[in-house]
């Protein structure tokens, strides 16, 4: 019997329900979704692991439409709750995925935000047809439909929209967003934050806060951007982090399902060395959570174990993050890839701002972003945190070598290898002189640990030699430990 093939970057339902790809189920999903009783379910979860499938899922079964489409569930484990099946087909949804409005400029941003509104209205330009709307409603109908609205009736959009549809069909509206944090990420890089928080913030809350048209709404996206008053005055909103037990085993693989996926795929032998590399994420209660997108990528590959979902997509944001930060980070940083754990105070909203001056903030954004897990059930706000797999620790392995290599001609840094493998210490010692006095501050080498700037650099140096040596670092010997051994 011929396999079903893999979901590689299938993130509609629809697709890939009828395309016979293999699938986890998670359609019960819809039912917690619902059935959780907030007006506004925001779910943060890292990157490539199930959002835009998920919310398009929810879109599929809830959406009132001329296309029949219970038949892309009555084989799931949600047509076995007998009550929601009434519900299927019964909501006008509005559905928007801000996940590719990634742009350099405001005003690249904003036109992509005009395309995403406009494709959203042409799908319900039946609204258009009777007296629903006045001819001054239809007319700003139009003006979005055509992208040639001004930015007042942009921020409105959604408020419009779900308003208008409640009148069609006499049925409140669930409104579905994707990523809708995406955009701020590349608003922060770009030097325009504020000015697409501005925007955002007044279209969620027109759409969102207070909204007698609305039934259910659900955002995903990686982080909660607070502090910002984005959700200004939303009271009806709900946050389910990975901190929370809700959703917890909606996102990502569990370890059944890997199971089932390697053995389906002839690779059951490999599942000790896949949980190794792409196990350990800690959701709510649940531990033991697999990335979805490595795993899958692993068995088309048939159990090539390489770093997948690492080199997915653009890490320059946690980079800048890991190389730029102080002495102390660059420090727990070491801990951490040598299978330790730190415990740090983590805040559910997130401001991208505060990476520029709230050290703190660097490790919910490692967090949330899934380069960072919980090695222990959360105490209030503090958390204690650890490398969740083989996967991204080398990643952070990488990411300290291009600490050294962008500090240091890539010349001069081989030289400086040599000179340590050879024994060459008058070399060594000069290159190593001219490191420190170009690029360590004062406040690197000052505190109480004065010497844990140093053992980083070491150990990171050692990192270029690790495949002519084993490193070992901060392990007990005799009656002492030794800092670094290779």
């Amino acid at each position: 019997m011929e396999k079903k093939p893999l979901p590689i970057g299938i993130s509609d339902f629809k697709t890939l329900i009828e395309g016979g790809y293999a699938y986890a189920d998670k359609t019960l999903f819809i039912k917690e979704f619902f059935e959780k009783g907030t007006s506004v379910a925001l779910i943060p979860r890292p990157r490539r692991f199930g959002k835009t499938l998920n919310v398009s899922m929810l879109r599929y079964f809830f959406e009132k439409s001329e296309e029949d489409t219970r038949s892309l569930f009555e084989d799931l484990a949600i047509w076995k709750e007998k009550k929601f099946r009434e519900k299927q087909g019964a909501y006008p949804v509005i559905f928007l995925t801000f996940k590719d409005n990634k742009h350099a400029t405001w005003d690249e941003t904003l036109e992509h935000f005009r395309i995403i509104l406009a494709e959203e209205f042409q799908r319900h330009r039946y609204l258009m047809e009777g007296e629903t709307l006045s001819l001054e409603e239809k007319g700003d109908f139009l003006q979005i439909l055509r992208k040639e609205a001004n930015a007042t009736l942009y921020e409105n959009s959604l408020r419009l929209l779900t308003k208008w549809l409640f009148l069609y069909h006499k049925v409140k509206v669930i409104v579905l967003i994707d990523e809708y944090d995406a955009p701020a990420h590349a608003a922060y890089l770009g030097k325009f934050y504020r000015r697409l928080i501005d925007f955002l913030r007044n279209f969620l809350s027109g759409g969102l806060k207070d909204n007698s048209a609305l039934e259910r709404a659900a955002l995903t996206g990686i982080f909660r951007i607070a502090k910002e008053s984005i959700f200004s005055g939303v009271n009806n909103i709900s946050t389910f982090s990975l901190l929370h037990e809700e959703f917890q085993d909606k996102f990502g693989l569990l370890e059944s399902e890997v199971k089932t996926f390697l053995a389906y795929h002839g690779i059951a032998e490999k599942f000790s060395e896949i949980t190794q590399w792409y196990n350990g994420y800690w959701i709510g209660s649940c531990q033991k959570i697999y990335n979805p997108w490595s795993v899958l990528n692993c068995c088309a590959k048939r159990g090539n174990l390489l770093p997948y979902w690492v080199n997915s997509s653009d890490n320059t944001l946690m980079q800048q993050c890991v190389t730029q930060g102080a002495s102390e980070l660059k420090a727990e940083m070491e801990d951490l890839l040598q299978g330790g754990s730190i415990e740090k105070k983590i805040e559910e909203g997130f401001i991208f701002t505060d990476l520029e001056d709230k050290p703190s903030a660097i490790w919910a954004l490692l967090l949330y972003s899934g380069y960072l897990t919980l090695d222990a059930v959360p105490q209030g706000s503090l958390c204690r945190l650890r490398i969740p797999n083989l996967e991204v620790r080398e990643l952070y392995r990488s990411t300290i070598l291009d600490w050294f290599e962008r500090s240091l001609s890539e010349r001069k840094y081989r030289m400086l290898l040599d000179a340590l493998a050879t024994g060459d210490i008058d070399t060594f010692s000069q290159l190593f002189q001219e490191f420190v006095l170009s690029s360590a501050s004062i406040f690197d080498v000052s505190g109480s640990e004065p010497e844990k700037i140093y053992h980083a650099f070491v150990l990171g140096l050692l990192i270029g030699l690790k495949g002519r040596y084993e490193v070992k670092s901060n392990r007990e010997s005799g009656l002492g430990r030794y800092d670094v051994d290779p």
